[in-house]
């Protein structure tokens, strides 16, 4: 079975994508920054790398440091799909990822975004 194309897609073509949308609702580069960090433990540095390296979202995704243990707390459609019920780790992952995104995009407060009790 082949591989869906977005694993190989780099992170830094989607990433200017997130940060547009995010812009366009008046949101922040920093705060797209942010979940994208709180999801994979990247700290801000170690993520501007992957950028200019261009690495794809399975690389991205298999060399995240830390992922957020409250990212299984993530539920709702993205794309018509819901994000608990993606059975394969990596596509999961990537659709956690524009689920914080769209929840950023929309307004949704930041504590609300990362899980925050």
């Amino acid at each position: 079975m082949a591989k869906h194309r977005i694993y190989t897609t780099s992170v830094a073509s989607v990433y200017r994508l997130y940060v547009a949308k995010a812009e366009k609702k008046g949101r922040t580069k920093a705060e797209v920054d942010q979940v994208i960090c709180w999801l994979t433990g990247y700290g801000q540095k170690q993520f501007e790398t992957e950028l200019d390296r261009q690495t794809d979202f399975e690389t991205f995704f298999a060399r995240a440091p830390a992922m957020n243990p409250s990212r299984t707390l993530i539920r709702g459609t993205i794309c018509g799909v819901r994000v608990e019920d993606v059975e394969e780790p990596t596509m999961r992952e990537i659709r956690y990822l524009d689920k914080l995104v769209d929840e950023l995009a929309k307004g949704k407060a930041m504590d609300k975004i990362l899980r925050k009790p």
